[in-house]
């Protein structure tokens, strides 16, 4: 579990595919303390298991699932991820529940400055727009933020002054996608209406 609020922006080190096996690694500095192998942590919003660590960073191994649900695949050396470790019973809950587990991918499809903030919109799949509500959370690149508008096709959350400094979403552009997770509540109501008699899953 996690909350995204991002305790780090890394760097691609390299991307690499072994017969069946693409592996990720990534440079690293704060996340590296108290991480062993087999921890999670997310790399843009998708939880991933460590699979070894040295002095400057760490790798994990991205899965077929992880590269049909993310952008993570189109990384390349050089590219500023966002990274946070799995949360510690005890922890302070800033954020909200994420799960480290990508629903898909969205696309920049406008950027307005507003103020002190950023007002960036992004347009997901039909599948995954019905679960987007205004000023509900989403996880952006595993960025827990609240949508502040939303039109049949698109929504939009405001970045402040703060969160821009300190995440890496502000190097993307117009058409870049990033990767989308929902709330997990959403989804859950869905499963149970679905199953109640009468419901669209019921038989």
């Amino acid at each position: 579990m996690f909350s995204g609020i991002i305790e780090e922006v890394g760097q691609v080190r390299n991307l690499e595919t072994d017969v069946d096996t693409v592996r990720l690694t990534v440079n690293a500095e704060q996340v590296l303390e108290g991480l062993s192998l087999g921890d999670s942590v997310t790399v843009d919003g998708a939880c991933l298991t460590v699979t070894s660590t040295d002095q400057a960073g760490f790798t994990v191994e991205l899965a077929p699932e992880t590269l049909r649900r993310t952008a993570l695949g189109a990384l390349v050396p050089g590219k500023r991820v966002n990274l946070e470790r799995a949360l510690r019973v005890g922890d302070r809950l800033g954020g909200h529940y994420v799960q480290g587990h990508v629903d898909g991918t969205a696309s920049i499809v406008a950027q307005e400055p507003e103020g002190d903030s950023l007002l960036v919109w992004f347009e997901p799949s039909n599948v995954l727009a019905p679960y987007i509500v205004e000023k509900g959370y989403v996880a952006i690149d595993g960025i827990s933020l609240t949508v502040a508008g939303r039109t049949e096709t698109r929504f939009s959350v405001a970045l402040v002054a703060y969160t821009r400094q300190h995440v890496a979403l502000v190097d993307k552009q117009l058409g870049d996608l990033v990767n989308l997770e929902v709330d997990v509540i959403a989804k859950y109501v869905e499963s149970i209406l679905d199953h109640r008699p009468g419901g669209v899953g019921a038989s």
